[in-house]
């Protein structure tokens, strides 16, 4: 039956996380470092009023833009956090997690003919969002050299004139990587000249560990118009499961991606949104606490791989390293399949994140600390041996 389906879904490839994932799932005794899913618990205020909300038998429809009373939170919380003022009305829409507000963008701002420019190692979903829409996915690669952050120069070896699109993902996923204020304003340089619009996919806002703090590209001279700000409550309230996130913008382009979610979506669930306006009411200090336990956790994990012999930047946002593993002589997919095979921890190869993440591979340190100690003990000795 696969004659049925089209050429571009015939030839998409399975996430590489996702795959990793299965294989794991059937395995017993692993630790598993390889999906990017908070360990705590959403806290108990947020819980608590999404359990209230069944209970008052709030299980209808929302707006499709989704509950005004949280797209009015949210407006407060940009403006306060982001530097950026959207309009509840008009310039934001409630969606089903981040994800589904960066295949909105790419399905009403691209198609056939148009390019879309996708700085890598970077979140698997984007080339496949891109392709579904009909356009073309132009890597652009970045380095740990650079600390995997986006030039000017990247763009230029890339660009083509049907570019449309900028995709920045920053706090990056899977390498941890920032960019700092100064990196933006030449990105922007290079936005306007081009005429370019930006989806600036920034779920990972909160969890920055850097002295300087987040910069949300919006928010730069000129780019508001230009930018779709994309953001979930999964990573920095613990809220994978509830599935919602949200994506601010300019009218005229969230009016497009409207009327495809009112199609396929209809609204994200009421009881998710109720649950998000209770995070951003009352959530602050808990997600605060989880962020200091994040980074204890990091700079535990950056130094386990250097004490081991491995090269490790520091990340300094998310919650993954990227640590290079060149030096055992393993591409990135014999690493985690033999160090699964040998130790039981499961990682994620670089390259499910695109060409420039071989030599590397991804953990996420959204674990406990006893977990990941183990997990650092074993992969040490799987790593001397290689290096023996």
């Amino acid at each position: 039956m696969k004659r049925y389906l089209t050429p571009t879904v015939a030839a998409l490839q399975p996430s590489g996380i996702r795959k990793f994932f299965d294989l794991v799932s059937t395995k017993k005794n692993i630790i598993s470092l390889g999906v990017g899913e908070p360990d705590f618990v959403t806290p108990w205020t947020i819980r608590e009023s999404a359990i209230f909300s069944l209970e008052q038998g709030q299980t209808m429809y929302t707006s499709n833009a989704g509950l005004l009373e949280l797209r009015q939170e949210l407006s407060n919380y940009l403006s306060a956090h982001m530097g950026v003022r959207y309009r509840p009305e008009g310039e934001l829409l409630i969606t089903v997690g981040a994800s589904e507000a960066v295949d909105l963008a790419m399905r009403a701002l691209t198609g056939p003919g148009d390019a879309v420019l996708i700085p890598e190692p970077s979140y698997v979903s984007y080339v496949p969002c891109a392709l579904l829409a009909g356009a073309e996915a132009r890597y652009v690669s970045t380095s740990a050299a650079n600390e995997f952050r986006l030039t000017v120069e990247d763009l230029e070896k890339v660009y083509t004139p049907n570019a449309k699109l900028l995709v920045l993902s920053y706090p990056n996923n899977p390498t941890g990587a920032i960019m700092r204020r100064e990196d933006l304003l030449r990105i922007a340089e290079f936005v306007e000249a081009h005429d370019l619009l930006v989806l600036a996919d920034e779920v990972y806002a909160d969890l920055t560990y850097a002295a300087e703090p987040h910069t949300a590209f919006a928010s730069l001279p000129g780019m508001r118009s230009r930018t779709l700000h994309v953001s979930s409550f999964s990573k920095s309230y613990a809220m994978t499961g509830w599935r919602v996130g949200y994506v601010a913008g300019h009218a005229d382009i969230l009016q497009g991606m409207l009327k495809i979610h009112q199609y396929i979506i209809m609204c994200a669930s009421k009881m998710s949104q109720m649950a998000a306006l209770e995070a951003l009411r009352s959530a602050e200090n808990a997600k605060r606490e989880m962020i200091a336990a994040y980074d204890r956790r990091r700079r535990f994990m950056v130094d386990g791989f250097r004490q081991m012999g491995l090269d490790c930047f520091e990340p300094l946002g998310a919650f993954y390293v990227f640590p290079g593993i060149q030096r055992t002589g393993l591409s990135s997919e014999e690493f985690v399949n033999t160090l699964l095979e040998e130790e039981n921890v499961a990682a994620v190869a670089g390259t499910a994140f695109g060409p420039s993440g071989e030599g590397h591979i991804r953990c996420s340190y959204a674990c406990s600390l006893e977990q990941l100690e183990e997990a650092l003990t074993r992969i040490g000795r799987f790593v001397r041996r290689r290096l023996a």
